[in-house]
């Protein structure tokens, strides 16, 4: 009588023996991703604190900023830096998106902090920096990069490696591109980069973006680009520097929407009050 009990209860031990296996797979799937959700949340709390705060005053000057990730980690990045000569402006965008390019956006912002630490003229900054991608070129994404020094007297030097022209939107509605510069970073090592100035007054916008503005598509296919951006540029023109880059940014939402981000999403605005 005792045999048919021992042969269930056998039977039981089999049966439960994987279900235990499997509980204890899942379980550990769950910590590591857990402990990975930790460290993307971590290593974007550091990709916030290396780029500029939303809104620096600088004299008669409001800088407003915003990074809209399309993954946890932009491949996208702003700084503001005061100097001694000026406020030094830049705007970046590592080619790729997620883990890997926020990974290269630590380096990237290393080498404009450095080279700023050396010279304030954006020319020789981008230079520099260009210099040093080149040395890492095999394995380094293609990157663009806006770098300008703003003075108190509204003096904006500027130049660009391979990025979208800035706007200048001027209070009686002139609209000038700022597009002198020279190569994307890296691809030739000892490229000039030609050097722009234009003088900021007051009601002046300056809005510099990343290609994740221009490049967004809506349901029909239609790139937002460069005119619906000046278009909206214009329309926002008598807001603060937030109002008009949350205005913009909010255009280019309903423009794309229903449609999912493909690219992270990066403004900066500058605006002169007096």
């Amino acid at each position: 009588m005792t045999l048919p009990a021992l042969e269930v209860s056998t039977s039981q031990t089999t049966v439960a023996s994987p279900l235990a296996e499997l509980q204890q797979k899942l379980e550990m799937l769950q910590r590591d991703y857990a402990e990975l959700n930790t460290s993307i949340f971590e290593a974007a709390q550091v990709h916030r604190r290396l780029c500029a705060p939303s809104l620096v005053r600088y004299g008669a000057f409001d800088v407003a900023t915003e990074i809209f990730a399309v993954r946890h980690l932009p491949g996208d990045f702003v700084s503001v830096e005061e100097t001694r000569e000026g406020l030094v402006l830049a705007l970046g965008d590592i080619g790729g998106k997620g883990l890997a390019a926020g990974m290269w956006v630590t380096q990237l912002i290393g080498l404009l902090r450095t080279h700023t630490a050396s010279s304030t003229d954006p020319s020789k900054i981008m230079a520099g920096i260009n210099r040093d991608i080149a040395r890492l070129s095999s394995v380094e994404p293609l990157s663009t990069l806006f770098v300008a020094r703003l003075s108190r007297s509204g003096r904006l030097d500027y130049t660009s490696a391979g990025h979208p022209p800035a706007l200048l939107l001027r209070r009686n509605g002139q609209l000038e591109l700022l597009s002198d510069g020279g190569p994307v970073l890296g691809v030739v090592p000892a490229a000039v980069f030609e050097h722009g100035s234009v003088t900021l007054h007051g009601g002046d916008l300056l809005l510099a973006c990343s290609d994740g503005i221009l490049e967004s598509f809506n349901e029909a296919e239609q790139e937002f680009g460069n005119m619906r951006l000046q278009t909206e540029l214009r329309r926002a023109q008598g807001g603060s520097a937030e109002a008009v880059l949350f205005s913009v940014l909010g255009a280019v939402q309903d423009f794309a929407a229903p449609r999912p981000l493909t690219d992270d999403m990066t403004l900066m605005v500058v605006k002169k009050n007096r």
